[in-house]
């Protein structure tokens, strides 16, 4: 049972970190920051799916991408000075695999089916599924995007003498 989910989080973590890696390869990263962008991609993935697991955090994605978030931008500005690169360097495609994909898709998939059906009915649903899917689609990269801008402010000194 432990070993299932000790499994679960490191193959979640693992693939966070493979995204991460392409990510960062096709936004002029530097190559001496992919195995940071990976590991803190890794950690942050991880934090948030062990938050939304029922038998530990039971939160939902929202605030658990918040957290894993503000982890990620905590550890992009320890670990930024290292590689000698801004935390924004580190951060923005570690967040990439914490994009909510599904949810924006299942919008537009819920918005293209109000414009087909007619049926009040019908179109109740599928708007109600809009209006869900895509309220918390914004409103996870919304957390994402304060999560992990908090500890450059919090940690300004530190954040901006990286490159120094």
């Amino acid at each position: 049972m432990v070993s299932d989910i000790l499994i679960d989080v490191f193959e979640d973590g693992l693939f966070a970190a493979i995204a991460a890696i392409g990510f960062s390869s096709i936004s002029n990263t530097p190559r001496r920051a992919y195995l940071t962008c990976a590991l803190i991609a890794a950690a942050g993935h991880s934090i948030r799916y062990v938050l939304t697991m029922p038998d530990f955090g039971g939160l939902h994605i929202i605030p658990a991408s918040m957290v894993a978030s503000f982890a990620t931008g905590l550890l992009a500005v320890l670990f930024a000075p290292r590689i000698k690169c801004p935390a924004e360097v580190c951060f923005f495609p570690a967040l990439l695999p914490m994009i909510p994909g599904m949810y924006a898709y299942r919008t537009i998939e819920a918005l293209l089916s109000c414009l087909y059906h007619t049926r009040e009915e019908v179109f109740g649903h599928y708007f109600y599924l809009l209006a869900y899917n895509g309220l918390t689609c914004s409103f996870i990269i919304l957390g994402m995007v304060v999560g992990a801008t908090i500890p450059v402010f919090l940690f300004k000194k530190l954040s901006f003498t990286a490159t120094r």
